[in-house]
């Protein structure tokens, strides 16, 4: 049986070039040639397509014959469909985190964090929507169950690059803050049903939020980010 061993240097790139796409120093319909990254890059052609075609088959990149390469536009559906497995998945972890006896690490670290006072809150957008997937993440490993954390871990990474722009809005940190400490609240005190209702409602605003996202929207996010991306705009 023959094993493939990853080039280590072509896994950097891959890794570079997906977290230029999740802080959206790429955005959704940047187009760039392979001459243009490897040099960004500061690699071979020959790692830097090994990168590129592992993030195309992950459904990040497109590449066209003579157009080069292309991060891919947002498909609006397909977020709907993942947002609602979110929501299945959640759902079911609260119910068995509300049956639980004792407390578990992971919700106390949440409860830290999520139920601080209003001036010890975080307000750096980039630092909460990264605070915020962890709150999900945590809360569903807390529940115990390896391969629902797993699946849910898949799906918080492909919906990553628009999550994270729900909160360039101040009023969606503050109700982030209010709501996650509000479902936190009724976990301790056993109340399933009245937090998965709160989540629900918390998960579906966040899509709705989601399917508002613009151009000027994206080009904001960019100014978070490095001005400078080095890859042509066309």
């Amino acid at each position: 049986m023959t094993v493939t061993v990853a080039n280590p240097l072509a896994e950097q790139v891959y890794h570079r070039i997906k977290d230029d796409i999740f802080n959206f120093r790429l955005l959704p319909g940047d187009n760039f040639t392979e001459t243009e990254m490897a040099a960004r890059q500061g690699v071979s052609r020959t790692p830097l397509r090994d990168a590129l075609f592992r993030l195309q088959r992950e459904g990040y990149l497109e590449v066209g014959f003579r157009r080069g390469w292309k991060v891919c536009p947002i498909d609006f559906d397909r977020l709907d469909n993942l947002y609602d497995l979110r929501i299945v998945l959640e759902m079911a972890a609260l119910e068995k985190l509300c049956s639980l006896q004792e407390p578990t690490a992971e919700l106390d670290q949440l409860n830290t964090i999520w139920l601080a006072a209003p001036e010890a809150r975080e307000s750096d957008a980039v630092r909460v929507a990264e605070l915020d997937e962890a709150f999900h993440t945590n809360l569903v490993a807390a529940a115990g169950n390896q391969e629902m954390t797993r699946v849910h871990t898949e799906v918080t990474e492909k919906i990553r690059i628009v999550r994270r722009l729900d909160f360039l809005k101040k009023k969606r940190v503050d109700a982030t803050y209010e709501e996650h400490g509000k479902i936190l609240q009724l976990v301790a005190k056993r109340r399933a049903t009245e937090a998965q209702i709160l989540l629900r409602a918390h998960i579906t605003q966040s899509k709705l939020e989601v399917r508002k996202i613009t151009i000027w929207m994206l080009a904001e996010a960019r100014q978070l980010q490095e001005p400078e991306t080095g890859v042509a705009q066309r």
